[in-house]
Formats: C-alpha cells, sequence, structure tokens
C-alpha cells in the first residue's frame, strides 16, 4: 500500500469511529517581512488554514502583522540564543541558567509582543530548539503565559499554575542530514504514528497532531511536501484544523 493510502486508510479509522483527527500548524523563527514569509502566507490562505507564528521578539520587525490574517502570534524565546554548556543541547534556558535572568528576559520580550501585536497576540511560549527548564514553567504561569508549546508528544496537559502545553509532532526537515526535505514516507510516517498512538491510547488523545515549518530555511522540497500534506489533510473529512485556543479548549 501506498504511504499516501495508509494515511487516507488511517483517517479513514477516525472518520469511521465517528471522531474528529484535529491538527494545528506552527511555523517558528518568524522575526521580519521576508519573500518566505510571504509564500507561507500565500499558503495559508489558500488553504485557509489556521497558523500559529512563533515570532523571536528581539529586533521583530511589527510590518509582520499587516498582512498575517489567519495568524496568531506566539512568544519564541527572546533572543534565540544559546545558553547551554558547551557539550550539552543547545537551549536558550536551560536549567543552568539562573531563573531570574530568564524570566527577566522572557518577561522583556512578552512585555514588546504586547505592546506590537495587541490581541493578535496569543501569550504561549515557544522555546528555541523546543527546549526549556521545567523550573520555569511555574513562573511563566505566573507571568501570565496561558501555554507553551514544544516538539514531540506531550506529557502533562497542563503544568503548574495551569500553563497548557500543545506540541508538534510532524517536521519535515531533515536537520540532522541535508537540511532539505525528509523523504516523503518518513513525514507521513510521522503523521501516522501520532495519529495511531492517539487512537490507541498510547499518547494524549486530546492533543492535536501538530505540523511544524520554518520557513526561512524552505528550499522547493520543503515547500512541496508541505503543501502536498497540508491539502491532502484539507480533503479528508476527519481532519479539523484547530488554532491554539481552540485545542486548549480541549483540555479536561
Amino acid at each position: 500500500m501506498a504511504d499516501w493510502d495508509l494515511l487516507q486508510a488511517e483517517l479513514d479509522e477516525w472518520l469511521d469511529a465517528g471522531k474528529r483527527a484535529t491538527f494545528w500548524w506552527r511555523d517558528d523563527d518568524l522575526n521580519e517581512p521576508t519573500d518566505a514569509f510571504m509564500r507561507l502566507l500565500q499558503l495559508r490562505a489558500a488553504l485557509d488554514i489556521p497558523l500559529g507564528l512563533a515570532v523571536i521578539p528581539d529586533r521583530v520587525d511589527p510590518h509582520i502583522a499587516d498582512e498575517a490574517d489567519g495568524c496568531l502570534f506566539l512568544q519564541h524565546g527572546v533572543l534565540h540564543q544559546n545558553f547551554a554548556d558547551t557539550g550539552q543541547k543547545k537551549c536558550e534556558f536551560p536549567d543552568t541558567r539562573p531563573v531570574d535572568e530568564s524570566l527577566s528576559d522572557i518577561l522583556s520580550g512578552k512585555s514588546r509582543m504586547e505592546e506590537l501585536f495587541g490581541d493578535q497576540f496569543l501569550p504561549v511560549f515557544v522555546p528555541p530548539w523546543n527546549r526549556i527548564t521545567s523550573r520555569l514553567l511555574g513562573p511563566l504561569a505566573e507571568a501570565g503565559f496561558v501555554g507553551l508549546s514544544r516538539y514531540k508528544a506531550r506529557e502533562n496537559a497542563v503544568h503548574s499554575g495551569g500553563l497548557v502545553e500543545i506540541n508538534t509532532h510532524v517536521d519535515p526537515i531533515f536537520w540532522r542530514g541535508n537540511r532539505s526535505a525528509l523523504d516523503e514516507k518518513e513525514v507521513l510516517a510521522l503523521v501516522i504514528r501520532h495519529l495511531q498512538a492517539r487512537r490507541s491510547g498510547g499518547v494524549d488523545a486530546l492533543e492535536p497532531t501538530g505540523l511544524l515549518t520554518h520557513h526561512l530555511v524552505h528550499d522547493e522540497a520543503i515547500w512541496e511536501i508541505t503543501f502536498k500534506l497540508l491539502s491532502f489533510l484539507n480533503s479528508h473529512k476527519a481532519v479539523r484544523w484547530m488554532t491554539f485556543p481552540g485545542a486548549m479548549a480541549l483540555v479536561e
């Protein structure tokens, strides 16, 4: 069976069971208007899919909001700078960094986002490289953040202070290789595995399957698989695209 047929069959399982296969879309590293950003917005508009834009607050250009209908802005770190010790995985807010220092930077970025984007800014924290010390989760909630978004199936839907986690699970980029698109079979396998795990109870069934893109580094192969996947999902009756607030509302 072809891989697209396997995805079709999985979605048919959801439909036959009377369930909705919920999805959401997050794009990272937005900072300024570029041709790639305009292409991203055109793709979103053509398919009419809600999009969460993870914005780096440092030196952000306010004009990114000019054409961003159907989008919500999320906070993507502050500087997108690595503070991890030598030899450790990259992280802007590692366990070794003082909490007070980290929180001060984060709140500075949050103020900037609120000032520039108003109601289009949703106080959701997207840590660069999808990593953040657990010591900051409670303080983030106390500081007014309502959500957290990382990568891979969440272990907890709600953290200290009521911080709701909605993650992404499908990244089409071969980061450890040529930084172009993963093989199409691998991308589809990521989607299918998460859907199957949700259906079987292996992961939280209420967490929408999240697509993660990075428009600034997309080559034609990445744009192509992103378009094909979004279009395919859009055509299936079982699929329902969600905003981040909509995904939060599913949390019991």
